[in-house]
């Protein structure tokens, strides 16, 4: 695409924004000149903070609005409601997420990580497309860096990442930038020091492995990343990457665009299978 991507005058809508990646991501935007900002959450009082906060900051920009994503009655009237307000969308952010596995948890956190970001990214498509009289636009879906290896405490979390990342690799499939107008892009953040991470014994489905758990991912020997640096490795991906990328952030260190390596992946994988793509 070799293009520079702006966010200066561009409206956004960020799930999952109360606290956390998505605050953050808000923030950064903001800083880089976004024109408004909503912020989706089921945490009303937090969101309702956090908005007042940022527009003490940026001059009365940030709208929040919310909206539970495990209940597609809440993603429509949400979607809609930003849609009057702002007029135009022109950045969604799928943030929203639950890690947990447990028994009480796994299928509101599925519906969360994956028909949540499938349901938000569906309104986006009709509302963003230039063959519908949209103005085009960028869908950007949070999967995490457990979708991309094996991870026995979380596999129904992982899955859902790993969705997340193929859902996205298959939707801006060529031509679909250039018939639609629409970027799509994923982001896989390694650990990240946000409340995600917190009671992690608690998160399995197995509640043996949960302990296995807390003792690898909460131990010292995992460095976790900076919210900083994530909302710094976001905001890079949205300004210099193409249509259908993957991008990784992990240990502080710079976004890395893994597009190549996940298009080699799933070529030895197509090559097995000798089924061509439609």
């Amino acid at each position: 695409m070799g293009q520079f991507f702006d966010a200066k005058d561009k409206t956004f809508v960020i799930t999952g924004g109360a606290s956390g990646l998505g605050a953050e991501y808000a923030q950064a935007f903001l800083q880089k000149g976004a024109m408004a900002v909503a912020i989706l959450d089921i945490s009303e009082e937090t969101g309702k903070l956090t908005a007042s906060r940022l527009n003490k900051l940026y001059n009365e920009k940030v709208v929040f609005v919310k909206c539970d994503v495990s209940k597609e009655e809440d993603i429509k009237n949400a979607f809609d409601f930003v849609v009057v307000q702002f007029r135009q969308i022109d950045v969604l952010i799928n943030n929203a997420g639950i890690m947990n596995d447990a028994p009480n948890m796994w299928r509101t956190a599925c519906d969360v990580n994956w028909q949540g970001v499938v349901s938000f990214t569906l309104k986006a498509l009709k509302h963003m497309n230039k063959k519908e009289g949209g103005a085009g636009g960028t869908i950007i879906n949070i999967a995490s860096t457990a979708g991309l290896k094996v991870f026995p405490c979380l596999p129904i979390y992982g899955g859902s990442k790993l969705a997340v990342v193929h859902f996205g690799q298959n939707l801006a499939t060529d031509p679909f930038y250039e018939n639609s107008g629409i970027r799509v892009l994923t982001l896989c953040p390694g650990p990240t020091d946000t409340p995600l991470l917190h009671n992690l014994e608690t998160r399995s489905y197995d509640p043996s492995l949960g302990k296995v758990f807390a003792d690898t991912v909460g131990g010292s020997n995992v460095e976790y990343q900076k919210v900083e640096s994530a909302a710094a490795a976001l905001v890079h991906m949205f300004e210099n990457g193409a249509s259908g990328s993957t991008w990784l952030t992990v240990e502080n260190r710079p976004a890395k665009d893994i597009t190549p390596v996940i298009n080699r992946i799933f070529k030895i994988l197509s090559d097995e299978i000798n089924i061509p793509s439609i």
